[in-house]
Order: structure tokens, then C-alpha cells, then sequence
């Protein structure tokens, strides 16, 4: 029997800036494809699902980030919210757990408001620097989407909820993930939010050098001096 083709998919995390910034790009500018791909959510393990992932013989590729690549993410990520216009806070993670708030996105999928979720929670951490790792965030968001406060605030201790969260992490492991957002369209993986574009142009069936070859039309080509011309600046000196 032929294998089943799996469903384009991206994962993407609620604690990721970058993940935040494709999430806007997908659903206001690419509507459709938001529409019909599958969406994962990723995140750092606590030491249960940590547990279960041994069992399962997954070693997700965390690791730790340097100070200097810490320091650039934070002037990066300025540049992009700059561009996007977007009013972006960094909000202070103390001992988070990112199983609370990535299992009640798991929750509120069940329920049918998983989008409305993603959409309140990177609003939470992105523009009002609110801690989405406490179960007290989940409630309000939960209250917001008119569900019970308990089943979002109480997602991490749900068995069933926890083995949805893992199944979700083996299939980042078996997909290759090692960064967020990452999308999948068949055999092809792009990582990335500026490499979403990529990703839209195969899940439409666009030929690929339709997408970047335009990126270049609003630059005007330099003028080059003429041989042995001077080609140092007014100033003279350098």
C-alpha cells in the first residue's frame, strides 16, 4: 500500500519572536495557505515530556544560546518589528515551563479556537510583555475565548494533553526540525520567517525564482567611474 502523503505543515512556537513575525506574515498576507497546512506547535521540554521523549529515543536539537547570538536576536529582532510596524516588547522569562501555554494551544485547537489561542498568546508575549508560561495567562486568554479557564490553565496536567504534546515533538524530530518556524512542503524544509515566501510559492506551485528575483527591481545599478578615473570620495583620505 503507498505510503500517505503527510499534509504541508509548519511548526512554529509561541515562544519564538521569529515564529511570531511569520505567524502575522502567513495569516495577513497568505491567507490560503494558513488555511490548508497543518500547524505544529514546538517548544522546550519540562522534565516529564523530557522523560517520555528518552523512552522514545528523541534528542531534540536544544541548545544553549550564546551571549553574542542572544545580543543579536535582540537588535534583529528590533529591525523586523521596525518593518513590520509592530509595537514589540521583550518580556523577562523567570524559570518559565513552556509546556503551560504550548498545551493549551493543544486545548484550544480541541475546542475549535486554536488560532484565536496563538493570535492572544503571542499578543500576551510580544506586545504587552505578558508571561505566558503562568497558568493565571492561560485563564484570562481562556476567558477571552469563552472557554473555562480551568481546561487551559490545567492542560499540563492532562496525561492525555502531555502524549499529544509529545507526539507533536516526535514529528518536529522526524521532520529534521532544528529551528523555529519551520515549514514543510513534501520533501522540502524552510527555516525561517524570510523563508516563507519560498514555502507559499511551492505549496501554490509557483515556480521558486518567480519569488526572489524581484527583490532587487527598486535598486538602482551603480554608476562606475570610467578607467583611471578617481574613485576615492570627496574627502580624500581612505
Amino acid at each position: 500500500m503507498a505510503k500517505k502523503k503527510k499534509q504541508p505543515r509548519w511548526y512554529f512556537s509561541l515562544r519564538s519572536p521569529y515564529s511570531w513575525f511569520a505567524y502575522r506574515d502567513l495569516t495577513e498576507h497568505h491567507a490560503d495557505v494558513a488555511d490548508a497546512i497543518e500547524w505544529i506547535p514546538f517548544w522546550e521540554p519540562d522534565e516529564i515530556t523530557q522523560g517520555m521523549l528518552d523512552e522514545a529515543d528523541v534528542e531534540l536539537p536544544i541548545v544553549a544560546m550564546s551571549r553574542a547570538k542572544g545580543f543579536y536576536i535582540l537588535q534583529d529582532t528590533a529591525r523586523l518589528s521596525k518593518a513590520r510596524g509592530l509595537a514589540m516588547t521583550w518580556p523577562i522569562d523567570k524559570d518559565p515551563n513552556w509546556e503551560v501555554s504550548h498545551l493549551a494551544y493543544l486545548v484550544a485547537e480541541r475546542e475549535g479556537r486554536g488560532r484565536e489561542f496563538i493570535d492572544l498568546a503571542y499578543r500576551a508575549r510580544w506586545e504587552e510583555g505578558r508571561d505566558i508560561t503562568k497558568r493565571e495567562t492561560m485563564a484570562e486568554i481562556a476567558g477571552v475565548l469563552g472557554l473555562d479557564p480551568e481546561l487551559l490553565a490545567g492542560a499540563i496536567d492532562d496525561p492525555d494533553v502531555r502524549k499529544q504534546g509529545v507526539e507533536c515533538l516526535v514529528s518536529s524530530y522526524q521532520d529534521g526540525l532544528f529551528g523555529v518556524p519551520f515549514f514543510v512542503y513534501g520533501r522540502d524544509k524552510f527555516w525561517g520567517a524570510d523563508r516563507l515566501r519560498l514555502f507559499v510559492a511551492a505549496h501554490r506551485g509557483q515556480p521558486l525564482e518567480d519569488v526572489e528575483k524581484g527583490w532587487q527591481d527598486h535598486v538602482e545599478l551603480p554608476s562606475f567611474s570610467a578607467a583611471a578615473g578617481d574613485t576615492g570620495h570627496a574627502g580624500g583620505c581612505g
